[in-house]
C-alpha cells in the first residue's frame, strides 16, 4: 500500500614496504688488516688463519619475498574477479547439461493444487512452483513442451505431493484417480466474484445457477449493511457432496465465515465493521507479520486525535472500485474519483463494504492490532511482501523512493 501525505572488493592493498637490504659483507677488507697484523706469518699460516674465520653469513633480501607476496595476492584477486564473471555463464552451461533444477521421486506432504479454466501451461508450472509441488519452473514447462500428444487439463482440484520431480507431477496431474471431485481450494483474499468461478471449476454446479443464488443475500443471514456476499464467504478447502446445489454451497462458505468471526470472539454486532476492516487487512498487508501492523495503521487513521482527515488511502479499495482487483497501483485520476464509493483517498472512514473475503489471520488482526504509532506503510518489494511502517511523512516519503526505484527495476508490476 502506498500512502503519500496526500500518500566485491579487490585483494587489499598491501604497501611495498620491505626493509632496505643490506650491502654484502666486503670481506676483502677483514683480510687486508688482518694481512697487516700478521706480516710475519708465512702465505700458509694466512691462509690457515683465513680459513678458520668463521664465515659472515650474508643476510638475504627481503624484496624477493614481498614481490612474490603482492604477485600471490594480485594473481588471488584476478581469481577472484574470474569467478564472479564467469559465475552466471558456468551456472548457464552447467544448467544446460545437468538440466533444470528437479525433485526426485513422487513427494511427501499431500497438497491439493487447482486448475482453473483457461489455465495455459505457463500457468500451471507457475502454479505447481508456488505451491512447492516442483522444484523449477523449467523442469516442468520443458517436459510438458516435450509431451506428445499434448496434455489437455481439466479445471479443478487435484491431490498432489509437495517436492515431487516434474516428471511424477505431470503423470499425476494426468491422472484421472488424482482429481478430487466437488473440491475447491479458495484462496484468502479472492473476491466473490472469482469464487463462484472455482466453485463451478471444480464441481458440478453450473456458473449460472452460483450467480443466481448469490444475487439475494438475504437466505444466508448477512448483517444488515451486507448487499453482496463480499466479505463473507471463508476462504478455505471445501468437498461438496455431489448432491450440493448453489445455494447449499454458499451457505456452507458463508456458515464457514460465522465460525471463524466467532472464533476470534467477535460479537454478531460487530460483525460488519470486523469483516470490512479485515478484507482490507487482507488485500494490503503481504506477510503475515505484517497484518496486525497493518491493521493498527487504518486504526490509527480512523482516530481524529491522530490522523484529522480521516482518509485511509487505500489503493487496494481505489482499485476494487474500478473493478480491477489484480492490480497494485492506481493512477492520479482514479484515485481523485469521487463517484467512487470505495475510493478511501476521497471519502474518509472504512470503505462501504469488504474489498475481499479475509481468512483467520486478517479477522485476528482486525480485533487484535499490533501496538505502534505507524500512520503509513508502503510493501516496497511486491515479490517478498516487505513492507516498511512510518511514522512521520519523511520516514515514509523515504519508503516510497525505495518503492518506486523497485518499480522502475520490475516494470512488469506496472
Amino acid at each position: 500500500m502506498t500512502i503519500p501525505p496526500a500518500g566485491p572488493a579487490g585483494p587489499p592493498h598491501v604497501p611495498a614496504d620491505p626493509a632496505n637490504p643490506e650491502s654484502p659483507v666486503d670481506t676483502s677488507s677483514s683480510r687486508r688488516a688482518l694481512r697487516e697484523s700478521r706480516e710475519e706469518g708465512t702465505r700458509s699460516s694466512r691462509r690457515a688463519l683465513l680459513d678458520s674465520e668463521p664465515a659472515r653469513k650474508k643476510k638475504k633480501s627481503r624484496r624477493g619475498a614481498w614481490g612474490c607476496l603482492i604477485v600471490f595476492l594480485v594473481l588471488i584477486g584476478l581469481a577472484g574477479a574470474a569467478a564472479v564473471l564467469l559465475q552466471e555463464p558456468i551456472g548457464t552451461v552447467i544448467g544446460m547439461v545437468q538440466g533444470p533444477a528437479d525433485y526426485d521421486g513422487t513427494g511427501d506432504a499431500e497438497v491439493v493444487v487447482m486448475i482453473h479454466d483457461g489455465d495455459t501451461g505457463q500457468d500451471i508450472a507457475n502454479t505447481l512452483v508456488a505451491q512447492d509441488v516442483v522444484k523449477s519452473y523449467d523442469a516442468f514447462y520443458q517436459l510438458l513442451r516435450e509431451e506428445s500428444p499434448e496434455p489437455v487439463f481439466q479445471p479443478g482440484a487435484y491431490r498432489l505431493a509437495e517436492q515431487m520431480s516434474a516428471r511424477a507431477a505431470l503423470d499425476a496431474l494426468l491422472d484421472a484417480d488424482t482429481k478430487l471431485e466437488q473440491t475447491v481450494v479458495i484462496p484468502e483474499g479472492t473476491t466473490t466474484t472469482a469464487i463462484l468461478q472455482l466453485i463451478t471449476e471444480g464441481t458440478s454446479i453450473p456458473l449460472a445457477d452460483l450467480k443466481v443464488a448469490a444475487a439475494d443475500v438475504t437466505p444466508y443471514g448477512l448483517p444488515a449493511e451486507a448487499t453482496t456476499l463480499e466479505g463473507f464467504l471463508f476462504p478455505a478447502t471445501y468437498t461438496f457432496p455431489a448432491d450440493t446445489t448453489a445455494t447449499d454451497a454458499i451457505r456452507m462458505l458463508v456458515d464457514r465465515q460465522f465460525e471463524a468471526l466467532d472464533a476470534a470472539g467477535v460479537a454478531p454486532a460487530d460483525r460488519w465493521k470486523t469483516i470490512v476492516l479485515a478484507a482490507l487487512i487482507q488485500r494490503e498487508a503481504g506477510l503475515t507479520e505484517d497484518f496486525y501492523k497493518v491493521s493498527r495503521v487504518f486504526l490509527n487513521r480512523l482516530d481524529p486525535a491522530r490522523w484529522e482527515s480521516g482518509l485511509l488511502q487505500s489503493d487496494a479499495t481505489v482499485a476494487y472500485g474500478t473493478g480491477a482487483t489484480d492490480r497494485v497501483t492506481t493512477t492520479d485520476a482514479e484515485r481523485a474519483d469521487a463517484a467512487n464509493a470505495y475510493n478511501t483517498y476521497v471519502h474518509p472512514g472504512l470503505p462501504v463494504g469488504p474489498i475481499s473475503n479475509p481468512g483467520d489471520v486478517a479477522i485476528d488482526a482486525a480485533v487484535n492490532p499490533a501496538e505502534g504509532s505507524w500512520l503509513y506503510f508502503v510493501s516496497w518489494n511486491l515479490d517478498t511482501g516487505e513492507t516498511i511502517f512510518s511514522t512521520t511523512i519523511e520516514e515514509h516519503e523515504a519508503a516510497v523512493a525505495k518503492w518506486l526505484a523497485w518499480m522502475d527495476e520490475h516494470p512488469e508490476y506496472d
